[in-house]
């Protein structure tokens, strides 16, 4: 009976003890090792771009834009007459994806084609009047905020090296 009552004590703890473990937050589980990865170029900009990308989503989420759309309407801005190939070309768009994203740019009154008067073949961008004032908020938010933030931490000697040395990534490599 003493073998009985001791198991039976044995297991009541034993039942208590794991009710406590699933009753205890779980421990986060330990951060994997990189390894060589992290002094990888190539990895660590990528890392960073994402990061830079979440942060500019959330600053301008207000406006729906994606940091290729902003590009596509400061580049129309800036380059009245241009044709939509010039234009994706200097951003580094596929046409298919370029195409796209324009149907879904013109669908929201941001922005439109027009057919070129020298190549019939060719359709020339503008920003409509909501398109301006859509992208004047947007520039507003990117300054004030994500580009700030990014200021902040770099801080504006290094903002200028980080600027130069990927420049000569983009444009030498």
């Amino acid at each position: 009976m003493t073998v009985s009552k001791t198991a039976e004590k044995s297991a009541e703890k034993t039942a208590e003890a794991t009710k406590a473990r699933k009753d205890a937050p779980e421990a986060p589980p330990e951060t994997l090792q990189l390894g060589e990865l992290s002094e990888q170029l190539g990895y660590v900009l990528k890392r960073a771009q994402l990061k830079v990308f979440e942060n500019f989503l959330r600053c301008v989420a207000s406006l729906q834009l994606t940091p290729a759309q902003f590009s596509v309407l400061l580049l129309v801005e800036k380059n009245p007459g241009r044709n939509q190939t010039e234009i994706a070309s200097t951003l580094g768009i596929l046409r298919p994806n370029f195409v796209a994203m324009l149907d879904n740019l013109e669908s929201r009154d941001l922005c439109s084609r027009i057919r070129s008067t020298n190549d019939r073949r060719s359709h020339i961008l503008v920003l409509t009047d909501k398109g301006k004032a859509v992208l004047a908020r947007a520039k507003k938010l990117v300054a004030t905020k994500h580009e700030a933030r990014l200021n902040d931490l770099l801080g504006t000697t290094n903002r200028e090296a980080l600027i130069a040395m990927l420049s000569k990534i983009a444009k030498e490599f």
